[in-house]
């Protein structure tokens, strides 16, 4: 996508800024846009164009019904992994290096 700086025109008491014509035609924008304000500043689209999110129950319903085919997961079970026993409460850090203080209560003076 191609970066375009464009002019802040006042008009009346607001500002608004012209969008070229190809733009307009590209995104298919007509006489109205809505607005959307993010942290990372403000996108124009077009109205009624919003794509509906699906609920949880939708997604996994919508993957359910999926014919995908998993079988090149079933090399990865041959790993091993299976076999190593788990246990709880036992974290082990890697490229970590221990801290160098205790815990407990700090000693005062």
């Amino acid at each position: 996508m191609a970066s375009r700086e464009l002019k802040i025109t006042r008009i009346g008491n607001s500002r608004g800024v012209r969008l070229p014509a190809e733009s307009l035609k590209r995104y298919g924008l007509g006489d109205r846009v809505i607005m959307e304000e993010r942290a990372d500043g403000i996108l124009l689209r077009p109205v009624g164009h919003a794509v509906a999110k699906l609920t949880w129950e939708e997604t996994a319903r919508a993957i359910a019904a999926g014919a995908e085919d998993w079988s090149e997961w079933d090399a990865v079970s041959a790993d091993g992994l299976a076999q190593i026993p788990w246990e709880p409460g036992k974290q082990r850090r890697v490229a970590e290096s221990k801290a160098g203080y205790r815990r407990g209560k700090a000693k005062r003076k």
